[in-house]
């Protein structure tokens, strides 16, 4: 049984082979996923606006995060391909070294082979720890959506040059804390590309241009399904795709893997 695991990803980032990541909040899609051989789930914290209905991602609670990746995990069982799980630690759930340990062991029992902090500097205390007891760590720098309010709204990040810099410095120093993924969202191509071409770790991009390792979209996005305006970086796989659902994942997966997607049309610069 294909099983994905943090050295698969390794493995392909040092081979320079791309891989997706399609989020997921339920047994279902979970299962339709993992059909696709899309490698890598991460249940989101996303499920705020997607699923809620909330503006922004801060209501969700851990409670809410656990139970939405029992469901992901439970959808997996008996699938021939097995997804790694991504999980989002929610709003001030990681705020202290201590609390990250305490909600981490939540998700870790709930499913989860990686947990995924937003920020940068001020996190790199909870990073080393949980990264010395053996708990897999994904950064997230750019745009950070549990602090958008601070950011000043869904704006892209490091465009000028003393942002730039100092967020290719917090990515060099979440590898260091020992973190072993990094998403990265919302930067020009070309910081996404000086990032990924400075770590040794799978970087995972959402609208971060073309170069880094991995590509991950929302999957109410992938479906074409999701309410407001569309951001740039998304892509509607299902309209048109006479293999429907199942089709709009493996044609996404497709794209990643070949370099179709993204496109300048789905870049910031």
């Amino acid at each position: 049984m294909p099983k994905i695991t943090i050295k698969t990803l390794d493995d392909k980032c040092q081979q320079n082979e791309r891989f997706a990541c399609v989020t997921a909040y339920d047994a279902s899609f979970a299962k339709q996923i993992a059909k696709a051989e899309i490698e890598t789930i991460l249940v989101g914290d996303s499920l705020g606006n997607v699923i809620q209905g909330q503006s922004t991602t801060v209501p969700v609670t851990i409670d809410d995060m656990a139970y939405h990746l029992e469901c992901v995990s439970n959808g997996l069982k008996n699938e021939a391909f097995q997804p790694f799980l991504i999980a989002d630690m929610p709003f001030m759930s990681y705020a202290t070294p201590e609390a990250a340990l305490a909600n981490t062991t939540i998700l870790m029992q709930s499913g989860a082979q990686v947990v995924k902090l937003e920020g940068g500097d001020w996190l790199l205390d909870s990073v080393r720890v949980l990264s010395e007891r053996g708990i897999n760590v994904c950064g997230h720098l750019g745009l950070t959506p549990q602090t958008v309010d601070s950011l000043g709204g869904f704006r892209v990040q490091g465009r000028d040059d003393d942002q730039a810099s100092a967020m290719i410095n917090q990515a060099k120093s979440l590898q260091e804390a020992g973190a072993r993924m990094l998403v990265l969202e919302c930067v020009p191509s070309t910081l996404g590309k000086q990032i990924t071409q400075s770590l040794d770790i799978p970087v995972i991009g959402i609208g971060a241009g073309p170069y880094t390792n991995s590509q991950v979209l929302v999957l109410y996005d992938l479906l074409g399904i999701s309410g407001g305006k569309r951001p740039r970086f998304v892509k509607d796989f299902l309209t048109g795709n006479k293999g429907g659902i199942q089709g709009a994942l493996t044609a996404f997966r497709e794209a990643v893997i070949s370099g179709d997607y993204p496109q300048q049309e789905h870049s910031f610069e």
